[in-house]
């Protein structure tokens, strides 16, 4: 089934040309569905190729999705055009009122910054305790995962004297979960960040499950079923060349590791981790979709599923 985005998105063009199926608003309103309402909070700076990665994962599920993009209401880009946001963007607080079967909150380049210095933090912290009554399942990615554990279980990030930056191998250690079917035992996962969450400070008998992660860079997926939550601190929606990108963007200053063929910039990057970018969004998606009231209205009006 396609996926529903704006007529004039930059993203449909993008996808349309890889074969996504997207489907036109006037067409949507006549099919008889309720397709699954999924909001994105986009805290990107790169907020088009951010829209346009999140949008082709979700529209290569079978089910109808109506994506919705959010902004912070009071804040400001200044690295999108201000007329994009107007025409693309809903501010958090024009959406507050209404119900969603998935919301998204991407990272932000903050990560050296303490939580509470961040200028936006207070209306973010007003969205994780929003979640937990309009939204059925959530979805956190880098540094949002990082915050959303910080708001709801007081676990602390660290900062890196050199930033996790490349392709790293992760493990499974549950693959039993929902998230990780069909999962190979060990995958590939874009990193890129200057902070972590360590192990040692997952609190216990708080219902979270540490489900993959990484000897060289830590952790990558943690379960929050009681809270409805996904936290991926990595990045596999990243397209094959945001890592290249990004290295030229710092000036070539750290070499992406296990990224460029043996380690030569001049080499075109592989992707190897598409696939299971995709196996993870249809698995929260299909996830979403077991379990999630048909009236979206019931949503927040019994405690969350457990996701085991």
């Amino acid at each position: 089934m396609p996926i529903k985005i704006a007529d004039d998105l930059p993203a449909r063009r993008t996808l349309e040309a890889e074969g996504v199926v997207v489907m036109r608003e006037a067409d949507a309103v006549r099919q008889d569905i309720r397709p699954l309402r999924i909001a994105l909070l986009n805290l990107m700076p790169d907020k088009i190729s951010t829209e346009t990665q999140l949008a082709r994962l979700l529209g290569a599920t079978p089910l109808q999705v109506e994506l919705t993009l959010v902004r912070i209401s009071d804040h400001v880009s200044r690295n999108t055009s201000a007329d994009h946001m107007a025409s693309f963007y809903r501010p958090w607080s024009d959406v507050r009122d209404e119900r969603f079967d998935g919301f998204i909150i991407t990272g932000a380049p903050v990560e050296q910054l303490p939580f509470e210095a961040v200028s936006y933090w207070d209306e973010l912290r007003a969205i994780f305790d929003w979640t937990q009554t309009h939204v059925h399942r959530s979805l956190s990615i880098c540094w949002a995962a990082q915050a959303a554990l910080h708001h709801f279980h007081g676990v602390e990030k660290h900062g890196l004297e050199r930033k996790a930056f490349g392709v790293f191998r992760h493990h499974v250690h549950v693959p039993s979960s929902p998230w990780m079917r069909g999962f190979s035992d060990d995958f590939r996962v874009p990193v890129s960040r200057w902070s972590e969450v360590r192990r040692e400070d997952i609190p216990e008998g708080r219902g979270l499950q540490i489900l993959a992660e990484s000897d060289e860079s830590g952790l990558c997926l943690i379960g929050d079923p009681g809270r409805g939550f996904l936290h991926m601190f990595n990045h596999l929606e990243y397209d094959t060349m945001t890592l290249a990108e990004e290295y030229a963007r710092d000036g070539a200053r750290q070499l992406p590791a296990h990224y460029f063929p043996d380690d030569d910039p001049a080499q075109a990057p592989q992707n190897h981790w598409r696939s299971h970018a995709h196996l993870l969004f249809g698995n929260w998606i299909d996830e979403m979709y077991q379990t999630v009231p048909f009236d979206l209205n019931a949503v927040g009006q019994a405690p969350v599923l457990s996701a085991a």
